[in-house]
């Protein structure tokens, strides 16, 4: 037992306090004292440079560890984040924090919303942030948008949106959430960690001490939280194999969701460039680090060409992505779409609680019939691609599976649960397995709505591309009538219902984790040749 109270060096924000009063506390919950000692450090004194020439080089550290290796304080509370990869001698980090959500918030100001576009931001808007990872990521999701260097603690950046500076700002959640700030004068638009990737141990709090104080090690291991440890592991490896400070477009997500590991990881060579994705998935964290390094091996071969069962506008996501490595594409829907209605009933969208759509097509023909909603109605989707279509109408999705990476089933029961009692409108296509009507539960009345029918293209020309993609059950049958897969060509499906199709034939293939463009390029970026 420590005999003595701990002195714990921080920062002297509000955020950093509120660190260092939750490890003070922590530590008095097993029965260790500890007071705060507030050291300012160069990346709080100089504001006039931009957050890249400070991040990564110690500017928010460095003089936490002077104290720490002088011994005037015992413990420092750092922002996981923020510290390099490796520990100065003689120092070490003794514990880490359970994680908050490590999500990115867009906070926007209200005068520059725009629903119908992704991320809710205006077209051209301008957006506060020093990071060169968030810029590259964002603006592979909008290119249209511009952006500003913004410097500062979290309340200093707020009011310079408060004071129109910015069109909208970019903060870790993590930091808003810890410090309860009011942005209810705002528009909030939260990114899934999935969607926009973050900072290697972004929401995870550092504890490090002197590296011979074996004590207080052993100690702070009653307030270590092993689970997140093994974690960020991958994602400070990975920052620490492309030897690359927190001012690098790289971000890296690691989590354990039922018994298995996955890991994102977004790089670019600078903030304007299209970052590549990689989604990996592994039983153990070991070797992950290392499997994904290898992924970003510049001579790591890429498929030279691309087949796609759905046109692809050249400023799409997937496009974008294909094109930076030139690979050739080839994209054509093999079927053809007719609606099967000309009139909505209003009485009917009068009855629904919600409306649930499980395809682009289902939106896009549902809307074209100009329904007349009521504000009370909401609308789920089963996922990102869905939502970015929903947009276009003006309208954003109550609930999206957009981020859990599970099966159509398993969204479905989530689904079930959310609306238990409630009324659901289905408009979907003549023929679609009823997924989500399957799962919904005995109190819940289902207004099944067949809106338009598929009817596959009777000749559908082979094609020789080295990887084909299939985005539907329909384009599998039809180019399946005519053709067969080459043994050397990869395939990748888009969804469950897709891939159980291309299961059934005896043939192997990979789903993304999202079905999506951004889960497409991820799957392609990922091929193993």
């Amino acid at each position: 037992m420590v005999n003595r109270k701990l002195t714990i060096g921080t920062r002297g924000s509000e955020l950093a306090l509120w660190q260092a009063n939750f490890v003070k506390d922590k530590l008095a919950a097993i029965g260790i004292e500890a007071e705060l000692k507030i050291i300012k450090t160069q990346g709080d004194i100089i504001q006039h440079l931009r957050l890249d020439k400070l991040e990564g080089k110690g500017f928010f550290t460095k003089e936490l560890e002077e104290e720490l290796l002088t011994s005037k304080i015992d413990l420092a509370v750092h922002s996981h984040k923020d510290l390099p990869t490796v520990n100065p001698p003689g120092l070490t980090i003794a514990a880490v924090s359970e994680r908050e959500d490590p999500s990115e918030v867009i906070i926007i100001h209200k005068d520059c919303v725009d629903i119908s576009k992704r991320l809710s931001l205006k077209h051209n808007a301008t957006v506060g942030t020093s990071s060169n990872r968030r810029k590259a990521q964002l603006l592979s999701l909008r290119p249209d948008l511009e952006f500003d260097d913004l410097r500062g603690n979290l309340q200093t950046r707020i009011q310079k949106l408060r004071d129109e500076k910015y069109d909208a700002i970019v903060l870790a959640k993590a930091g808003i959430a810890r410090i309860q700030m009011d942005l209810s004068d705002f528009h909030i638009e939260e990114i899934a960690p999935v969607e926009v990737i973050p900072a290697p141990a972004q929401g995870v709090l550092a504890i490090q001490i002197r590296e011979a104080d074996q004590e207080l090690y052993t100690l702070l291991q009653q307030i270590n939280d092993a689970d997140v440890a093994e974690t960020i592991a991958v994602e400070r490896k990975v920052l620490n194999m492309f030897d690359a400070g927190c001012h690098a477009p790289l971000g890296c997500y690691c989590r354990k969701r039922d018994g298995k590991y996955e890991a994102w990881t977004s790089i670019a060579e600078d903030n304007e460039d299209f970052p590549d994705r990689v989604y990996i998935q592994s039983e153990t964290t070991e070797g992950m680090a290392d499997t994904i390094f290898a992924k970003y091996d510049k001579r790591r071969k890429l498929p030279a060409s691309v087949f796609i069962t759905r046109d692809l506008d050249e400023n799409s996501y997937l496009a974008r992505a294909l094109r930076k490595h030139a690979i050739h594409i080839e994209d054509r829907s093999l079927i053809k779409i007719y609606p099967t209605i000309n009139v909505l009933d209003s009485f009917i969208l009068k009855r629904a609680d919600w409306i649930f759509f499980n395809s682009k097509n289902a939106i896009e023909h549902f809307f074209n019939l100009k329904p007349l909603l009521l504000k009370k109605t909401k609308i789920a989707v089963l996922g990102r691609g869905s939502e970015s279509t929903l947009r276009k109408f003006g309208r954003v999705a109550d609930f999206s599976g957009d981020d859990l990476g599970i099966s159509t089933d398993e969204i479905a029961q989530e689904f079930a649960r959310l609306v238990d009692g409630q009324t659901v409108l289905i408009p979907r296509a003549k023929g679609s397995l009823q997924s989500i009507q399957k799962a919904l539960t005995a109190n819940t009345k289902v207004i099944d709505m067949p809106i338009y029918e598929t009817v596959l293209d009777e000749k559908v020309d082979k094609s020789n591309a080295e990887v084909l993609i299939f985005t539907s059950p329909s384009n599998v049958e039809a180019y399946f009538n005519e053709n067969l897969a080459d043994p050397d060509q990869k395939i990748i499906c888009i969804g469950y219902s897709t891939a159980k199709l291309i299961e059934e034939m005896g043939l192997k293939y990979t789903l993304p984790f999202s079905p999506d463009e951004m889960g497409l390029a991820e799957a392609v970026f990922g091929l193993e040749y």
